[in-house]
């Protein structure tokens, strides 16, 4: 299997429960007696979603704030976490990592309840899982609401974490210490159509939400919010922002600050323009798994 998504084809056979929504999230919404569950659980593995000599501290408050944007897309308040950890035999790497994730769990008032170990063959590259828990909101905004008519907005700003051309993020700190949305989330949940983070690039997960609302979205480029100067399409296609993306009803202004940055309309796909005309889509629209 070439990528994640022919995987997750495969895998959707598997993952009939309801719960799980055929995949179509980076959440599970697990009905609970009269309540529900917000689950979700990234994994985050080295040379692949963090450079070898990045400080170990800033890794672990990553694992943790990954997880946690995916709670804030769905308005959820955290409640608990699991880890499962490969031991690597650093024992100082192991207690830096365990400072910073310790920092954002606190930050975030999401405990560690348990979680699993394991030890690495030496020089095996650090594979790091968090599995996030929290409570859903009454309403529960989902990749799949956004209507004809409605507005799209980005909180934040965009591409902070991208690497430049000397193969350096170009704000270091954006990259090292993400923060993720969690009161905007929640605050958002009540109001918004559709709603997902930005993790991947704000192109290619605006057209995975324009998809799985099967509506047409059109990004005006120059609309978009930018965390430096420099070329918009390269902001808009480098990931790690973990802002919130989201769907408004026609007329509706934001409760929390952001962007409106396009429209929903009939139709399928993603759309640019800059200056009113369209813009070609570039052949790469942010970071796939298994590219």
């Amino acid at each position: 299997m070439p990528d994640e998504f022919a995987f997750l084809t495969t895998l959707r056979a598997i993952a009939t429960h309801p719960a799980a929504a055929g995949l179509a999230d980076d959440t599970a919404q697990l009905d609970v007696g009269a309540g529900k569950l917000i689950l979700t659980s990234d994994t985050i593995v080295e040379t692949v979603h963090y450079r070898p000599h990045d400080p170990p501290r800033s890794i672990g408050w990553r694992l943790a704030a990954v997880n946690l944007s995916d709670l804030a897309a769905k308005g959820a308040t955290p409640l608990a976490c699991l880890l499962n950890y490969s031991l690597s035999g650093d024992a100082d790497w192991d207690r830096a990592f365990l400072d910073g994730l310790d920092d954002a769990l606190t930050s975030y008032a999401m405990p560690l309840v348990g979680g699993d170990t394991v030890a690495m063959p030496a020089g095996a590259p650090r594979s790091l899982t968090l599995t996030a828990i929290g409570t859903a909101p009454p309403k529960i905004p989902l990749r799949t609401g956004a209507q004809v008519g409605d507005t799209l907005w980005v909180t934040g700003k965009i591409g902070g974490a991208a690497f430049g051309a000397d193969g350096e993020p170009r704000d270091l700190a954006r990259y090292l210490h993400p923060v993720p949305r969690v009161a905007e989330g929640q605050a958002l949940a009540p109001l918004a159509t559709a709603m997902m983070d930005v993790s991947d690039g704000l192109l290619i997960d605006g057209q995975r939400l324009a998809a799985a609302s099967n509506v047409a979205l059109t990004i005006d480029l120059d609309a978009v919010p930018l965390a430096l100067p420099g070329p918009v399409l390269d902001a808009a296609c480098a990931g790690d922002d973990y802002e919130l993306l989201f769907t408004l009803p026609e007329g509706m202004d934001s409760p929390v600050p952001a962007t409106r940055i396009g429209i929903a309309s009939p139709g399928t796909g993603l759309t640019l323009t800059a200056d009113g005309t369209p813009v070609p889509l570039p052949a790469k629209l942010g970071y796939r798994h298994g590219n």
